[in-house]
């Protein structure tokens, strides 16, 4: 069904997938994504850049990657601090976006799990994390997207890393058209996600059908 759809209307969709802290482009959910589009929906890319760098220089690069793919239909998926970049790329570009258990203020989680008496602090060989970039997602990047109707918002009540009740405060404000599903239990890795590939698919194409037609 997806295949017919994006064949009849679209052609072909772009997914952004927007790993968490601490993955990488190789991160299970972003290769279950890609494995699930190749074998059923070969109509959909995904593209899984690495995010282990400043915020500043994540932007820059996932700012060249819309602007050189200004003539496809562009969506995102993004996991925890991914969530938060895949949030910042909706407001700018009023894409749609799957949210997957976000972060909504990571300068926050850094702060408490660092502190500022260890910034700068090596996070990977080619990130090192400084005040600077904790500067830059608050003031810089932390911006609700206009059109909630084309974020999906998928929630875990389990999630030991992020308290999911400001996820769904920040995006279920009493007006919000924000789709959210929130399930009891799981975790921050959501281990059933490959359950709602398919489902988060769907909700993706239809939000570009209905810019598109």
């Amino acid at each position: 069904m997806l295949s017919a759809l994006l064949k009849k209307h679209l052609g072909h969709m772009h997914v952004i997938y927007l790993h968490g802290f601490q993955s990488n482009h190789r991160s299970v959910k972003g290769q279950l994504l890609a494995a699930y589009c190749q074998q059923h929906v070969p109509e959909i890319n995904v593209y899984l850049p690495d995010l282990n760098q400043s915020p500043h220089a994540v932007v820059q690069r996932l700012d060249q990657y819309i602007q050189d793919h200004t003539d496809k239909h562009l969506v995102c998926v993004g996991s925890s601090l991914g969530g938060f970049y895949a949030n910042y790329l909706a407001s700018q570009y009023h894409l749609p976006a799957v949210l997957i258990n976000p972060a909504i203020s990571p300068w926050q989680l850094f702060n408490s799990r660092f502190g500022h008496h260890q910034l700068p602090f090596a996070i990977t060989t080619d990130w090192t994390l400084t005040q600077d970039d904790l500067n830059y997602l608050q003031y810089d990047m932390a911006h609700k997207p206009q059109d909630l109707k084309k974020i999906l918002l998928l929630l875990q009540q389990g999630d030991e890393i992020l308290d999911y009740r400001h996820a769904a405060r920040y995006y279920h404000a009493e007006d919000s058209q924000c789709m959210m599903i929130l399930e009891q239990q799981g975790d921050h890795v959501m281990r059933n996600f490959a359950d709602k590939i398919p489902m988060l698919l769907m909700f993706l194409v239809h939000r570009c059908l209905s810019r598109n037609l």
